[in-house]
């Protein structure tokens, strides 16, 4: 069949992020890949923002409008059909992907390697097969937790990220505290493979134990517990679900971090892990999504 792609415009980058967001996160299925870019007249000047997304099954412009209104709660842009050729679209769709500066950290794909200033806050990671390339506000919000978490004064010493998809955060909250214990778990196979290569590219590996298997109660994780931070980022209905597991995987005193959260839905996960004695710390906002950060009352 010949891949599809469908293009909407929209007047500002929060917009855009937002309807990217829902696309990749909540849609199923998602794209085979996305972009987002900032489009230019013919002088020069902003012109909006383009969102491109690229399907190997054909999607019709006015049931993904119905979906992207369904998923935010606000009424769809229009979208349109551009027939593209059968070569490797994916790649050269991810290629265009700009570097993403989420606070000290520079997630970028191979093609701007040279481009990026590499050191200990710079992040490999090539969209694909796996969700986190920072581009989504979701992973967005819990990188620039992590790098505000990492400049207190006490370390964390062991650390869990529930649904850890391409690995992004397991390897950023490495490079932050480099001698802490860190496990990733992931119930889909092939996201934990791509999160092994992605830690192994980034050169820490060594350090985070990556398995596939039913989250917290999976036995490697049930062994490494308790933890002193726990990253999920995944979405609403899974994280309230999940709360009374992530209590008992939680030390006294623990940090959460929550993602994947449209701004509605924030009041109802807050109130699900305030139940588990859990406090509210910060409620950040990035782009239409939350991200949360409570700590376990002792």
């Amino acid at each position: 069949m010949t891949p599809q792609k469908l293009i909407t415009e929209v007047e500002t980058r929060g917009q855009a992020m937002q309807i990217a967001s829902a696309l990749q996160d909540l849609l199923e299925p998602p794209p085979d890949a996305l972009t987002v870019f900032e489009s230019k007249a013919s002088d020069g000047a902003p012109a909006g923002w383009r969102i491109e997304a690229y399907f190997s099954d054909r999607r019709e412009p006015r049931e993904l409008e119905a979906d992207v209104t369904h998923l935010l709660g606000d009424p769809s842009p229009v979208f349109h059909v551009d027939e593209i050729p059968d070569l490797n679209w994916v790649a050269l769709s991810q290629a265009s992907l700009p570097p993403v500066q989420a606070h000290k950290f520079t997630v970028h794909g191979s093609h701007d390697r040279s481009r990026v200033p590499q050191g200990p806050h710079a992040i490999l990671i090539e969209a694909g097969e796996a969700f986190g390339t920072a581009h989504h506000a979701t992973t967005y919000g819990c990188l620039m937790g992590i790098a505000r978490l990492s400049e207190r004064r006490r370390p964390f010493t062991r650390i869990l990220d529930l649904g850890c998809g391409s690995g992004i955060l397991a390897i950023a909250a490495a490079r932050s505290w480099p001698k802490a214990t860190i496990h990733g778990v992931d119930i889909d196979e092939q996201s934990v493979v791509v999160a092994r290569e992605n830690a192994a590219v980034n050169r820490v590996g060594s350090r985070i134990a990556f398995v596939y298997g039913p989250g917290v109660s999976s036995p490697p994780i049930r062994r490494a517990a308790p933890f002193d931070f726990i990253i999920a980022n995944i979405l609403a209905g899974p994280l309230i679900t999940l709360s009374p597991d992530i209590r008992r995987a939680a030390a006294p005193g623990a940090t959460l971090m929550l993602s994947g959260i449209l701004n509605r839905e924030a009041e109802r996960v807050i109130a699900a892990y305030r139940a588990q004695g859990f406090a509210l710390l910060h409620h950040r906002r990035y782009e239409g999504w939350s991200t949360l950060m409570l700590v376990k009352r002792t």
